[in-house]
């Protein structure tokens, strides 16, 4: 196995146990907020793949260890200090992270997922392609990306390009953090449940079919605020040109100028690879969608914006990223397609619906 940190132990990171009829997960790093490692991504493929054929487990469960949240992402401390030697680690865990999701997609089990808390990048990509997925009062979830330099990825693209009008668009070019109500609007959720109830619905779960322990505590969730600003979202994120959104914005004036100098403050590359990112990927499958996330992906791993936005929001922490291109006008066209040529012999080559589970076991017998 490769040397992504946590690759070769994921040991209690993640923990697998059978209540009933229900196989549970548990990510359990919560000092990190339960942030993947290759590990834990590995494990989950194996265990995933194995409960598919077991007839005892008629439902799965993934759920967050700790009181801050499901999962906070993919560890991008580590990423930070892989491509610091050569990436090449981060690129084994975005194959493995995308097939896991491309397995979740296509689960022949209900799949639930507790969205509790802390829900960022990778970790809507180990929920939100679930079958049941559940967030509460406590959720708070986006992909915000743009905002260290990347692009949304683990199928987030293809989630949000879906999302009603151009509330995907907005959501992922300012990285904003959202609540469960907001979730669910965008199509990132399904049900509302009130977090202290969790546990008596994972009981449930053990025994009870997952549609009916979910409709037992299921309650209606708040008003979304993001619902309510569809008009001047709609309205200002129609374009597929970057630099006309943001003058939109301005022009609109409130909370929409707001959005505007939230999204100048991010890598400038990164918003426009973000915005084509969501106009290309309509009609793909999820497949396709994780393919062009991972071309898009390991150009990103070779450019400065990335490991630039890390360093000031995680590492160094002085929050003043000088991004390359430093502004919207200087990223040229020719630069956003780049980012979506064909890998070559390096391409990911997800396929069927079931590509999850058939590229783990061919990636299992090459190692």
């Amino acid at each position: 196995m490769a040397g992504f940190p946590g690759a070769a132990a994921s040991g209690n990171e993640v923990l697998f146990e059978r209540r009933g009829h229900l196989g549970v997960i548990t990510l359990n790093r919560p000092k990190a907020v339960n942030a993947l490692t290759l590990g834990m991504v590995d494990a989950m493929l194996e265990q995933l793949t194995a409960w598919a054929d077991d007839d005892a487990v008629a439902t799965v469960l993934v759920q967050g260890a700790g009181d801050r949240g499901l999962c906070a992402g993919g560890d991008i401390v580590a990423i930070y200090q892989d491509m610091l030697r050569s990436g090449n680690a981060t690129a084994e865990f975005w194959a493995a992270e995308y097939r896991l999701n491309a397995l979740i997609a296509g689960y022949p089990k209900p799949y639930v997922a507790f969205m509790d808390g802390l829900v960022l990048g990778g970790g809507v990509g180990v929920s939100a392609h679930g079958s049941v997925r559940v967030v509460t009062e406590r959720t708070r979830t986006g992909m915000p990306e743009t905002t260290i330099g990347f692009v949304p990825d683990v199928g987030g693209t293809l989630l949000l390009s879906r999302s009603p009008g151009e509330a995907g668009t907005h959501a992922a070019l300012t990285g904003a953090h959202l609540d469960g109500a907001d979730a669910l609007f965008l199509g990132l959720a399904d049900t509302f449940v009130p977090s202290g109830s969790l546990p008596a619905l994972a009981e449930a779960l053990e025994s009870s079919t997952a549609e009916a322990a979910v409709g037992r505590f299921a309650q209606e969730p708040p008003a979304s605020a993001l619902e309510g600003q569809r008009d001047w979202i709609d309205a200002t994120y129609s374009t597929d040109d970057a630099e006309e959104i943001v003058r939109r914005l301005r022009a609109a004036g409130g909370e929409a100028a707001e959005a505007a100098g939230t999204i100048e403050q991010k890598s400038p590359t990164a918003v426009k690879v973000a915005l084509a990112s969501l106009r290309c990927v309509r009609g793909l499958s999820l497949e396709e969608a994780l393919n062009q996330e991972y071309r898009v992906g390991l150009r990103f791993l070779a450019g400065p914006d990335f490991r630039e936005g890390i360093r000031a929001q995680v590492v160094e922490k002085d929050r003043n990223p000088q991004w390359q291109p430093a502004t919207l006008a200087e990223v040229g066209e020719a630069a956003v397609e780049a980012c979506f040529e064909s890998l070559g012999e390096r391409e990911l080559g997800l396929g069927s619906v079931s590509a999850g589970m058939q590229s783990f076991s061919q990636s299992k017998e090459t190692k």
